[in-house]
């Protein structure tokens, strides 16, 4: 990879103070001028600041502890922990090849103003759009997947508060659930209402909270607990028991792989967040690598330390157990219990990991917000001057609770079928990638030789590392849809396939029938 030194940008450049007094050139500001868009939201945030809210995004607390069960189920401890390294690496190639873009793009339409720049003239306005709802549903639907996970940790909270499964505790029921669920994010969205100062701090914090909650846990559990796995057990034991009827261990790795890569999402809000970020062409692509980075390595160590404390897989994933199936409360809550009688210490854990999956929320909705101001600032979503509007602090307050109400409307699913929740969260995964690859493709082969590298570019690498990250989502893309229990029934079918694939219809079919008339993709705000 390389970082080019020189700033080429010949357009109304920023200049803003330093410590010393002295001015220097905002190179993200100019660059943002030369794509053809004024300043609108303030750029306030440093580069820290730009990497917390992706890292608090990614936020290894919430994805590692929803859906440790599924690892648990299939393949167990190899599929958690070698798991997380591959999908890691490759996540990391992904992320590196969306830097670089970002670098040479650094606008808030992120994903979808790359494929139009990447796709040429001729096929910019569809690449955009097709670029730019996968990228929006697949966030609201991380949002709801994220605040709805948060609600179901709390009412786990509630039930091992109140005497857990087996001593009569508090069992909310579905309503009480999404109840809850709407109040997490009527707060996400006054958070988001409060000037951009407040969400930077807000943002740093959700970041340190994230680090040492991991290295909290993953000391204090395996420290307190008073069974422990062997290392031997940790590195190979491999869980074929699921249940479900998959027998192939292929198969079942990669079932186990979707923790991993459900995890490490959420990375582009770096980029979304470009246009208030100072030197967005320099520190958006930082963010971006950074916040995968640290992301894999405590990822990897929260993994392991819990790990060291699974003595009995059936146990964990019982629905009899105390908390009631949800595999690293019962893991949290178990080992304070037989240590010191009572699993009040194994609660307070569990607070942990929901303050961070509230941040992890906060974040969404920011990114969310973000992104939907930038696609509507462009004409692209209905009554697109409304969420495009920002206030006096600067914020695109219509599109802040815009992504709240949305986030709300799809959690309703679950009071119908958790299996049609399920297919509609699918799409914060698979969505989300197939939204992250289409601008790399269009970078490694319609605009192979004609992309204009930014400040972070990865030289003569970039095509390879390209390609590979396009192969991946591919790849990730088919393994994920496929069926994750046999005999297949209309309550254990994927619904993966159908929801995005639903998605693609219905963006098509607009398309087709009435935006290919209208969008133009990407537009000026500058008067000439």
């Amino acid at each position: 990879m390389v970082w080019n030194r020189e700033d080429k940008s010949e357009v109304l450049p920023q200049r803003v103070q330093q410590s010393n007094g002295t001015s220097s050139i905002d190179s993200g500001h100019a660059r943002l001028h030369e794509l053809g868009y004024k300043q609108e939201l303030k750029r306030d945030l440093s580069v820290f600041s730009n990497f917390a809210f992706s890292f608090s995004i990614i936020s290894v607390l919430t994805g590692v502890t929803t859906l440790y069960n599924t690892g648990l189920n299939f393949g167990g401890p190899v599929s958690l922990v070698y798991g997380w390294i591959i999908a890691g690496c490759f996540t990391m190639v992904v992320g590196l090849s969306m830097a670089e873009i970002c670098s040479s793009y650094p606008t808030s339409g992120g994903l979808y103003y790359w494929s139009a720049k990447l796709a040429g003239p001729s096929w910019a306005p569809f690449a955009s759009w097709i670029t730019g709802w996968f990228n929006i549903v697949g966030q609201w639907a991380v949002t709801t997947s994220v605040d709805f996970s948060l609600a179901q940790l709390i009412q786990v909270i509630i039930l091992l508060s109140t005497g857990g499964t087996s001593g009569g505790g508090y069992e909310a029921s579905k309503y009480v659930v999404i109840a809850i669920h709407a109040a997490i994010l009527l707060s996400h969205a006054v958070l988001n209402s409060l000037p951009i100062s407040w969400l930077s701090f807000f943002g740093q914090l959700a970041a340190a909270w994230n680090v040492l909650g991991v290295f909290i846990l993953m000391i204090v559990i395996p420290t307190v607990a008073t069974e422990r796995a062997s290392a031997k057990f940790v590195f190979t034991h491999f869980n074929t028991e699921n249940g479900v009827g998959v027998n192939s261990k292929l198969y079942i790795f990669i079932l186990g792989l979707l923790m991993s890569q459900y995890t490490l999402t959420g990375y582009d809000a770096s980029a979304h967040m470009s246009e208030e970020t100072k030197s967005a062409d320099k520190n958006g692509p930082k963010g971006i690598i950074s916040s995968i980075g640290i992301s894999i390595i405590v990822g990897w160590g929260y993994i392991l330390g819990i790990t060291f404390s699974v003595t009995n897989i059936p146990n964990l994933l019982s629905k009899d157990n105390d908390a009631g199936g949800y595999a690293i409360a019962e893991i949290f809550y178990q080992v304070f219990k037989s240590r010191y009688g009572s699993g009040a210490g194994g609660i307070v854990c569990l607070c942990i990991v929901a303050v961070a999956i509230f941040f992890c929320g906060m974040s969404s909705i920011t990114s969310n917000s973000r992104m939907a101001y930038a696609f509507s600032r462009d004409g692209a979503m209905p009554l697109s001057s409304l969420w495009h509007k920002v206030n006096k602090q600067e914020v695109p307050i219509n599109a802040v609770w815009l992504s709240a109400f949305i986030a709300f409307c799809m959690a309703l699913t679950s009071l119908g079928s958790l299996v049609a929740f399920q297919a509609m969260v699918s799409i914060a995964t698979i969505g989300l990638y197939i939204a992250y690859a289409l601008p790399i493709f269009f970078r490694v082969t319609l605009a192979r030789k004609s992309f204009t590298p930014g400040p972070f570019n990865l030289g003569s690498f970039g095509v390879l590392v390209g390609w590979i990250a396009v192969v991946w989502v591919a790849t990730i893309s088919v393994l994920f849809s496929l069926p994750v229990a046999y005999p297949v029934t209309d309550q254990t079918l994927n619904y993966t396939p159908v929801a995005v694939g639903g998605l693609f219809i219905l963006t098509v079919t607009a398309w087709v029938f009435s935006a290919r008339y209208w969008f133009k993709g990407p537009i000026t705000n500058i008067d000439d």
